[in-house]
């Protein structure tokens, strides 16, 4: 996903003099042809993610599309306050383009972990979330988000579905049959293993913000619910809860626990220890649909 997110971007500083980029050192040296030809629109600031962010929304108050890159932790919980700032209270859109995830760069210790990341843009208002499944689906959100000037956030992973799934935008049933498991980005193909045999209906998306929440109510037949995101377990209760006032439902969130995970290993390691591995996600599934 990270090298189709570099050869897009290059693709869109060429074709289009209004898309600019701003890094933090990370992926600085994969960007610097496209800095000679456009050294007007590709800047590096070092390692000052907080300046990154204030750069962007610098540029989008002159008219340009940012796109601002660096590890989730770096570019979403160190430039928070920037973001809600730079971006938000002026009024002004960027495409924030994050890799890592949870905890793809497990070896590299919780530094670079970031679970919490989208449920920190859920404190703010007018964020689309994008959490490709697929390396093959990055590229239309990228295009896609050249094409207008509202707050994007694109999250990166290293772990991927086996392929893409056409659909860029709400719900959309793969599976059909009972209660339904809703799969966001790359734990569709886990979601799959894990509730084979099963009578589910699995829903896949990869755009969970705005939440489809048309899709979800059309889809909830049996007034049981599955959520199963890469990030903090719970990130869309509250929003799934409001989708569903006025249905009889109970639901159960999957995701990242809060408990940090103090052994580095490796990223299978950690899905494990959150139980979003097939097996783990088979048992919470199962226990909760009884």
């Amino acid at each position: 996903m990270r090298q189709t997110f570099i050869d897009t971007t290059k693709e869109l500083l060429d074709a289009d003099p209004r898309t600019a980029l701003v890094v933090a050192d990370i992926s600085a040296a994969s960007f610097r042809d496209a800095q000679r030809r456009h050294p007007d629109r590709v800047f590096n600031v070092g390692i000052r993610e907080q300046l990154m962010a204030g750069v962007g929304g610098g540029l989008a108050l002159t008219g340009m599309r940012p796109y601002l890159h660096s590890y989730a932790p770096f570019l979403i919980d160190r430039a928070y306050e920037q973001i809600k700032l730079d971006l938000g209270h002026q009024d002004v859109g960027a495409v924030l383009v994050s890799i890592g995830g949870s905890y793809d760069a497990a070896a590299e210790g919780y530094t670079h972990q970031s679970p919490g990341d989208v449920a920190l843009l859920d404190t703010l208002d007018g964020w689309t979330v994008h959490v490709p499944g697929h390396r093959d689906e990055v590229p239309a959100m990228l295009r896609d988000a050249a094409r207008h000037d509202d707050r994007v956030y694109v999250r990166l992973s290293e772990q991927e579905n086996s392929r893409a799934q056409p659909d860029g935008g709400g719900l959309r049933a793969l599976r059909h049959g009972g209660p339904l498991v809703v799969a966001v980005g790359p734990m569709l193909d886990p979601v799959l293993e894990a509730t084979r045999g099963l009578d589910v209906t699995v829903a896949y998306t990869n755009t969970p913000r705005p939440l489809d929440t048309g899709g979800l109510r059309s889809l909830m037949r049996a007034g049981e619910l599955v959520v199963v995101e890469p990030y903090l377990k719970g990130t869309s209760a509250g929003l799934v809860s409001e989708a569903l006032s006025g249905l009889p439902h109970r639901a159960l969130h999957l995701g990242v626990g809060r408990a940090e995970v103090r052994r580095y290993g490796s990223m299978r390691d950690h899905a494990r220890a959150h139980g979003l591995d097939p097996a783990g996600l088979r048992r919470s599934i199962s226990e909760f649909l009884g």
